[in-house]
Parts: structure tokens; C-alpha cells; sequence
């Protein structure tokens, strides 16, 4: 059996469920569940924050928060088996080049937490891995990164950071640009991405790690597309379709991606698919008489101004403490999208770049607003449900849950 074929199957059996009737298709109870439980099926999530808050704050991965979206017991009330366990690199660190050490600090304690409950999470360095845990009823966690890891793309330190597990890495260096690829909210730099950026592609193509292209500029992505020998990840965003702002992807973009067999994840909060929030934010701002900031606008370049105080890194986590926990930005009732709203813009990327390319990367505990009805990732089912309103099929509804994201760790 062809690899490919061998993992779809091995996920459908992961999954509980058959495709029995003629012709393959599914019947239509298949994915019938009690209302708010998922229904036995491989379900993944290609963006997830769930250990900046630790390193600032303290506390465990089993702790349930009332103002957090993501924990193993929200994770498992949600029946979500794997997550792109996502470690963020915030901007602060980079004027001082802290990014490396707050990313060994990251991953350190990432790893040291998934230690701690290994009943529950496991570390997943591939597909197998994923399968794996998953049939055991544990959560499987992808290293992947947010943010820059260095700022200069160094492959030997990539090569540490593989060596400790890390397996998906964000190209640009999150709303900034690095020294060798642009992202989506400054000034262009590099037009795209440049040679440094090029040989870390190939450097990523030949351990196998997942190219993360979100916050990405547009050139950016194209460019990453063409340079990668293998499909790249597109984790967590909406579309300039539906709400015109640079750090949603545009259509070009998103059919490269999927026209060399990548995947893109689609965030699920008001600020990239929600026209009317977007209105009332821009409405809000020119009465305040303030500019809307990167969401419109793209900033200058950000490395050309001088380093900020404090200067030492432990001056800044203490500052970074400060501001948690970030909860979702208020959306007023009366705008605040539907769960069905969400889906809309899923059927709009489903119909732009086809089942196969389409996957859900939540971003909870990054500070999304969701849709009504939906406050965590215990709420994931709302969503599936919301996709077999929409009168999707058994199959669709299994790829865009997490069968795209299996095939392309796989791939």
C-alpha cells in the first residue's frame, strides 16, 4: 500500500467510523453525534497556544483556567486528538536578540510539561508518531514554533532545535520581517524571501520539518512555494476575500499552496473572517482619530529603530509576565459571528482551493476572538456540527478536521 494511502487508512480507522455504502460514499448518520460531543473521527488543530502563559504565570498543562481556551482537560472534552503544539517567539525579544534564548526556554518547559502527563500528551515527531498516540487515547503533540527562533536563519541552530524535537517552523519572523524573509505587516524588505531564506527551505526540506508560511507576505509565500521541494503549511488565518487586511492570505497565495499539495489552516476568530467586526473596529478607530494599526497599515520596517528598554532578558519575561494572561479581544453580541458565519468562509476556501487543502488551525489562547457559541477548544464539536449543516459529506468533513494536516506531516 502507497504510504499516502496506508496513513488515510490508518486515520479512518483511528477514527471509529467506515465509508461502507456504495461507491464510497458515506451514509448520512456517519458523523451524527449528541450535540457538543465530537464524533469519533482523527480530529487536529494546525495552531494552538499552550505554554507561554507557564513560562510567565507558572502552573501546569492539566490546569483548567477560567480565562484559557486550551488544557489537556479542554482538549479531551473537545475529542481533538492532535494539536501543533505551538511555542510563540514574541516581538519584545527580537530588538535585543533574545528570540533563540526565549525559544529554548519555550521548549524546554514545553517538553518538561509534556513529561509530566504522560497518560495524557505525548511528543509526535512524525505522522506514526501521530497515529500512534492517538489510537492509545493520548493527545499528540507537534512542536512547532510562532516567531522567529533566530532572526539570521541559522541551520546548524535549526538542527539543535530538530534534535530536541521542534518539527514545524514559522518562515517569517511573525508580524516582522528577519533577515532573510518578509511578513505580512511591514514595509517590504526582501520582496519576499531572499538566498539565507532559500537555503534554510532546503535545510528544512532535508530534515523534513513543516514550512509554516502564516504572517507571510504574500511574495513571501509565493516565492517559499516555488522554493520548497515539499508541500508547505499555511497554519492559521482568514482570506482578503472576506476581510481585506495584510495578515490574511490572499487567493493567489492560497492556490499556490494548494496547487504543490500544501494546506491551509483557517483561524476561527472575528478579526480575519468577520466583515462587520471589521467595520466597527475601522469606524471606531476614525472616530478616535487613531490609525488601525497593522491591519490595514503596514509598518516600517521594525529593526531600524533602536533597541527598547529593559535591556536584560529577565527585565523582559518579567515585563511580558505583566500582560498576561491576553485574553480574546470583546466583540459586542450584536456583531459577533455565528458558528455558521465561520463555516461560510471555510466554504469559501473549500471552494477556492479544494477539500484537500483546507484545515482549521484555532489559534486559542492567541488572543482570538471566536464566534458565538464557541469560548474554547472544548468546543470543537460545534464546529463539525456547523460543517454537517452546511451539508457537507463524511469525507469532507474528515479531511478538514485533521486528515489534511495528517497527510502533510506524512508527505
Amino acid at each position: 500500500m502507497h504510504a499516502r494511502t496506508a496513513l488515510a487508512f490508518v486515520a479512518l480507522l483511528l477514527s471509529g467510523t467506515f465509508l461502507i455504502s456504495s461507491g464510497g460514499a458515506p451514509p448520512e448518520h456517519a458523523l451524527q453525534a449528541s450535540p457538543g460531543t465530537q464524533p469519533p473521527m482523527f480530529v487536529m488543530d494546525a495552531h494552538t497556544h499552550m505554554i507561554n502563559r507557564q513560562l510567565y504565570l507558572g502552573g501546569d498543562l492539566g490546569d483548567t483556567y477560567k480565562d484559557g481556551q486550551v488544557d489537556l482537560p479542554r482538549i479531551r472534552a473537545g475529542g481533538v486528538n492532535a494539536i501543533f503544539f505551538s511555542l510563540y517567539s514574541l516581538e519584545p525579544y527580537y530588538p535585543h536578540r533574545y528570540e533563540l534564548k526565549h525559544t529554548l526556554q519555550l521548549l524546554e518547559l514545553s517538553l518538561r510539561q509534556i513529561e509530566k502527563h504522560p497518560d495524557q500528551i505525548a511528543l509526535a515527531l512524525n505522522a506514526s508518531d501521530i497515529e500512534r498516540i492517538a489510537a492509545q487515547g493520548k493527545i499528540a503533540a507537534f512542536l512547532d514554533l510562532e516567531g522567529a527562533y533566530d532572526l539570521d536563519g541559522d541551520p546548524l541552530t535549526l538542527q539543535a532545535l530538530y534534535r530536541l524535537g521542534l518539527r514545524s517552523l514559522m518562515l517569517p519572523a511573525h508580524n516582522q520581517h528577519s533577515n532573510f524573509a518578509d511578513s505580512c505587516c511591514e514595509v517590504p524588505r526582501w520582496n519576499g524571501i531572499n538566498e539565507r531564506g532559500r537555503e534554510l527551505i532546503r535545510e528544512m526540506n532535508r530534515l523534513g520539518m513543516i514550512i509554516n508560511v502564516a504572517h507571510g507576505s504574500t511574495e513571501t509565500i509565493l516565492q517559499t512555494v516555488e522554493a520548497s521541494e515539499d508541500p508547505v503549511l499555511y497554519s492559521h488565518g482568514g482570506y482578503r476575500h472576506v476581510v481585506d487586511i495584510p495578515r490574511n492570505i490572499s487567493d493567489e497565495a492560497a492556490k499556490a499552496i494548494a496547487a504543490k499539495g500544501g494546506v491551509i489552516g483557517h483561524q476561527i476568530g472575528n478579526s480575519m473572517n468577520n466583515p462587520r467586526d471589521f467595520a466597527r473596529r475601522q469606524d471606531e478607530a476614525r472616530r478616535k482619530g487613531t490609525a488601525p494599526g497593522l491591519l490595514t497599515t503596514l509598518a516600517p520596517p521594525s529593526r531600524s529603530s533602536p533597541p527598547p528598554s529593559p535591556t536584560t532578558f529577565d527585565e523582559l519575561n518579567r515585563q511580558m509576565a505583566s500582560r498576561q494572561p491576553g485574553g480574546p479581544r470583546p466583540v459586542p453580541p450584536d456583531v459577533r459571528m455565528t458558528v455558521d458565519e465561520l463555516v461560510d468562509v471555510i466554504d469559501y476556501a473549500v471552494r477556492l482551493v479544494g477539500e484537500d487543502h483546507v484545515a482549521i488551525g484555532a489559534d486559542f489562547d492567541g488572543g482570538v476572538p471566536p464566534p458565538h457559541g464557541i469560548e474554547d477548544i472544548s468546543d470543537y464539536a460545534k464546529i463539525t456540527e456547523a460543517l454537517v449543516r452546511k451539508g457537507y459529506g463524511d469525507q469532507r468533513i474528515r479531511k478538514i478536521m485533521g486528515l489534511n494536516l495528517l497527510r502533510l506531516i506524512s508527505t
